[in-house]
């Protein structure tokens, strides 16, 4: 799926199913719901997962749980516009997920 098609999808009313749970969360916040995006991605804590968990709460305005996020995850503090990072995360594991 491309970044594109995945935009897109955001105007249906579910998530395509042959998304990953990192995904799913992130098209769930995408979607406008942060609170089911958090649910997806509640049980997910590989790699992944803790990337877009640091960003839910970043989002959320709990820096301290999403350094702790970022560490786990092992990637830096993103600093620019949330939207940015929906962005930046989305593609990332669309690529890995090709």
């Amino acid at each position: 799926m491309t970044y594109d098609e995945f935009k897109n999808s955001l105007n249906e009313q579910t998530a395509p199913e042959t998304l990953s749970p990192a995904l799913k969360a992130l098209w769930t916040d995408g979607a406008g719901d942060w609170e089911a995006a958090h649910t997806v991605i509640q049980d997910h804590q590989d790699g992944d997962g803790a990337w877009v968990h640091a960003y839910l709460h970043r989002k959320e305005g709990d820096a301290s749980n999403a350094r702790y996020w970022y560490k786990r995850a092992d990637k830096p503090i993103f600093e620019g516009a949330l939207e940015a990072e929906w962005e930046s995360i989305t593609r990332a594991l669309l690529e890995t997920q090709s």
